[in-house]
């Protein structure tokens, strides 16, 4: 019954995203929806895309072994980012016109940084969306008891994605999030309230965690490597994951510069509160089942919130949590398979083949979806981290080689080429060189990265010349 429920949910969110393919009529419509995505659209794509098998899974395992001070990066970091995107760069972006993110740098900064930006932007979609389709195969296989294994189950989660986002893009992701939002909200907010009375109430599942001290190390010991991995866990996704497609594809898709703005701040805000939600419920798993958590933290915690859903509730809110917990992966998915494509097509490609129309631009696009699908399931199939560390790790690139170049390209009169060309390589050397000889050292890599970045930056601003056209 549970997987009637689960197929006839998924065919649902197929027949809207191919439905959602009738609106695209060209390029602009299928990499940001024709620019006229109403503010509750808005709102639902950047809390859906967001809203992912990290938050879920990822954040609420790792919280059981680390405890709070383990999820800085997420949901403190990603919440951080969402609203700095929406004050800071929502408004100028938007005025800009700008397809994908790429294009900025382009025209800040010429066609060379734009090209090893994307490169970069792209690469570190690789680990984020194999995260998606990594949960999607952990879904299948708790869902048949093991029946369908975890790979299997990545192919069918994954052609089930790319199906309705190779037809419709943006308005797909768009239509399909703004459904999935409803059931995410509504399903764990019902399941929050079931299971939270099966542990005694929620009061009970708070002062457990806080006796058991998951709450004391929101801080970090004072000490200079303690604080230092506690700044790199803030900035690693709270800035590294600004220079993104996904988040900008939903900046530019808002029908005008104020629901631009307001659609991401209150996504963020309401990532935020609603990300606590699988915390708990994987934490009462503590107080209602104790040898469940000792038994899965042993072999894999990320299965411990599944396993509690399918064996202490009745069918409806197994119905809806797994419900709610296809729609946060399918919906990260579809937007995060999206926005890579979008960046090689338009970044990469065209710069290649200046004559293409706009029909044959479109179809390039849809093969890149294609192809990136099938780089994205090699490398699912292939990894061994944790669902948390392939999201976490995405964003270390982007942090080192593009945050600075957008915000001084956005801030800064004296940004030139000179300074992006430099800060990139600066920072993605400095990243590259730590990450291999020392990653457990005093300095985070990445923290490192982004410093060495900013040194790059100011050089080439300082001493380097102004575009012509920008001067």
């Amino acid at each position: 019954m549970l997987l009637a429920f689960v197929g006839m949910y998924l065919l649902v969110t197929i027949a809207i995203g191919l439905f959602a393919a009738k609106k695209v009529h060209s390029s602009a419509d299928y990499v940001v929806a024709g620019r006229s995505l109403p503010i509750y659209v808005t709102i639902a794509t950047v809390f859906a895309t967001w809203f992912g098998s990290e938050t879920v899974l990822g954040t609420s395992s790792t919280f059981l072994d680390e405890g709070i001070g383990g999820i800085i990066t997420d949901p403190f970091g990603a919440s951080l980012c969402l609203i700095l995107v929406g004050v800071l760069f929502a408004g100028p972006l938007y005025r800009m016109k700008l397809l994908t993110i790429g294009d900025f740098y382009r025209r800040k900064y010429g066609r060379t940084v734009e090209v090893f930006v994307a490169l970069a932007i792209m690469v570190s979609y690789l680990g984020w969306v194999s995260a998606q389709i990594s949960a999607l195969g952990l879904v299948f296989s708790v869902l048949t008891n093991g029946e369908i294994s975890p790979e299997t189950g990545m192919i069918v989660g994954g052609g089930i994605v790319l199906i309705y986002t190779l037809f419709g893009g943006m308005w797909s992701v768009a239509l399909t999030d703004f459904m999935q939002m409803i059931m995410i909200v509504i399903g764990l907010i019902i399941i929050g309230f079931y299971v939270g009375g099966e542990a005694g109430g929620a009061g009970v599942v708070l002062n457990h965690a806080i006796d058991e001290g998951k709450f004391n190390n929101f801080f970090p010991e004072m000490n200079f490597a303690a604080v230092l991995a506690y700044i790199a866990a803030w900035v690693t996704m709270g800035f590294g994951s600004i220079p993104q497609q996904d988040v900008f594809q939903r900046v530019m898709s808002a029908k005008d510069e104020k629901t631009a703005v307001r659609g991401t701040v209150t996504g963020g805000a309401l990532y935020f509160v609603f990300a606590f939600i699988p915390i708990f419920l994987a934490y009462s798993a503590v107080v209602i089942d104790p040898e469940l958590v000792s038994k899965w933290q042993a072999e894999d915690s990320q299965m411990i919130l599944p396993y509690l859903i399918l064996e202490h509730t009745p069918l409806i809110v197994q119905v809806m949590f797994f419900g709610a917990l296809l729609s946060a992966i399918m919906s990260t998915a579809s937007g995060t398979l999206l926005a890579p494509s979008a960046m090689f097509s338009e970044n990469i490609m065209r710069g290649a083949l200046p004559h293409l129309s706009d029909k044959q631009f479109l179809l390039m696009l849809r093969g890149t979806v294609v192809v990136f699908a099938g780089f994205v399931l090699f490398y699912a199939m292939n990894t061994e981290l944790s669902i948390f560390a392939m999201v976490e790790n995405a964003y270390k690139v982007t942090l080192a080689g593009a945050f600075v170049p957008l915000f001084a390209g956005v801030y800064w009169k004296r940004a030139n080429t000179s300074g992006a060309t430099l800060s990139i390589v600066f920072g993605v050397m400095t990243w590259l060189f730590l990450e291999f000889s020392a990653p457990e050292g005093t300095v985070p890599p990445q923290l490192a990265g982004l410093a060495m970045a900013i040194v790059g930056m100011v050089i080439g601003g300082i001493f380097g010349k102004q575009h012509p056209e920008h001067a």
